[in-house]
């Protein structure tokens, strides 16, 4: 029940978008760098209808929103990633207590907001720097721009480091973003 509200949310939050929108969040949903990655003959051509089943089959339901949202933010349309993050927020946290991620990471819960709101990320990057990151990815990292995408390519590489390399980024951003953590914490 829950994952049937969960569809219809994304696929409403993909039909309320405008033709050029839903182009744009098409091209980003292709262009994540996160893994799995979607194949591009699974999105060319597709309706929101087909997209918000590729999204749901592909990611798992709590994910696709995860997604949905992050790919909204980055499009420029917030407030329908804003709209589907409330829609969606009691349903997807049952359905992610069901799958047993009740424990789940502080920057993993918080993602988003920490994609969107840390400016300082020169300090984190050099703190996660040979602990967590090695010096070419830092490069690469360190050459992206703006602030923002930066975050992204750093939640890729945790995404594949684990809880020990979480645990280095949270106390990174303790030291850095004290201010947007105690935000957060409440």
């Amino acid at each position: 029940m829950a994952g049937s509200s969960i569809r219809k949310a994304v696929a409403g939050a993909l039909e309320d978008l405008t033709e050029k929108d839903f182009q744009k969040f098409c091209f980003h949903l292709l262009d994540r760098r996160d893994e799995p990655r979607v194949k591009r003959n699974r999105v060319e051509g597709k309706n929101f209808m087909e997209i918000t089943d590729v999204l749901v089959n592909h990611f798992t339901e709590e994910r696709a929103v995860l997604v949905t949202v992050d790919l909204l933010n980055q499009i420029g349309c917030c407030g329908v990633a804003k709209t589907l993050g409330e829609e969606t927020a009691g349903r997807s946290s049952a359905a992610a207590e069901q799958h047993g991620k009740k424990d789940q990471h502080f920057v993993d819960k918080h993602r988003n907001d920490l994609i969107q709101r840390v400016s300082n990320v020169g300090p984190i990057l050099d703190e996660l720097l040979t602990k967590v990151i090695q010096q070419e990815r830092y490069d690469a990292i360190r050459a992206v721009k703006p602030s923002q995408e930066q975050m992204r390519e750093i939640y890729g590489v945790l995404l594949k480091a684990g809880t020990d390399a979480k645990d280095i980024f949270y106390n990174s951003l303790q030291k850095h973003e004290k201010c947007l953590l105690q935000d957060l914490q409440k």
